[in-house]
């Protein structure tokens, strides 16, 4: 008997590191470093001429953050692969409004009363005139969403953002969003993860809303590759 599921693999892979310094990063768009172009090809398995490789994944389908630190790489792999590249502000980093930019050892002075609330429950982080992280939790999940309506068989790369990725990953594995900081997510991190869909007849038997189950494969497999 056939399988009525689709089968999808989604690649994430964070931006690398991006110049400006020991700072905040949500909106502010920065563009990569050196060191954060090779941090990314050595992830994506590109050769020394940022080229495609024997090793690089068959992508089907490519999405960036439309900021600079994502999009600029993304752009590079839509010329060597071919492939369209699809620009979604739904996969780029929670907005920090008047924390955006700040460095890193002001903004835990300032934002500090707010994580420690947070760590207790998700709705307390809310930067000022920036966006609320329940807000930034359920587009990053209509974004997974949607993937759920790819064609069987695909293989798409995200290249994405750390915050996005601390939603993403906890909600793979049924953690607590405000208990992933143990996730170790670098610089050009790369996970995988597959896709499980329903088809829609089956859906209507099971009365299950959800569109996917969701395995972790990997996470941050360039930094320990070959070692």
């Amino acid at each position: 008997m056939s399988s009525s599921k689709k089968q999808i693999t989604v690649d994430f892979l964070r931006h690398g590191e991006p110049v400006g310094g020991d700072v905040l990063r949500g909106r502010v768009d920065h563009p990569l470093s050196d060191l954060g172009w090779l941090q990314m090809q050595k992830a994506a398995q590109l050769n020394t001429a940022r080229e495609l490789s024997p090793t690089t994944p068959s992508w089907t389908h490519l999405i960036s953050s439309p900021l600079q630190r994502c999009r600029v790489f993304a752009e590079h792999l839509a010329q060597l692969t071919a492939l369209q590249l699809r620009v979604h502000e739904k996969w780029q980093e929670i907005d920090y409004g008047d924390w955006d930019g700040m460095l890193l050892s002001d903004w835990r002075e300032s934002a500090g009363p707010q994580f420690k609330e947070f760590r207790k429950d998700v709705s307390k982080l809310n930067p000022p005139n920036g966006e609320a992280f329940l807000s930034f939790r359920d587009r990053v999940l209509e974004a997974m969403n949607e993937l759920a309506e790819l064609p069987d068989g695909s293989h798409v790369l995200i290249v994405t953002h750390g915050g996005v990725l601390r939603v993403v990953l906890p909600t793979v594995l049924g953690m607590p969003l405000n208990r992933s900081y143990p996730l170790h997510i670098p610089f050009a991190s790369f996970s995988r993860i597959t896709l499980s869909v329903a088809t829609h007849s089956e859906k209507q038997n099971s009365g299950d809303d959800q569109k996917f189950a969701a395995s972790l494969l990997f996470h941050n497999a360039a930094e320990y590759e070959g070692g």
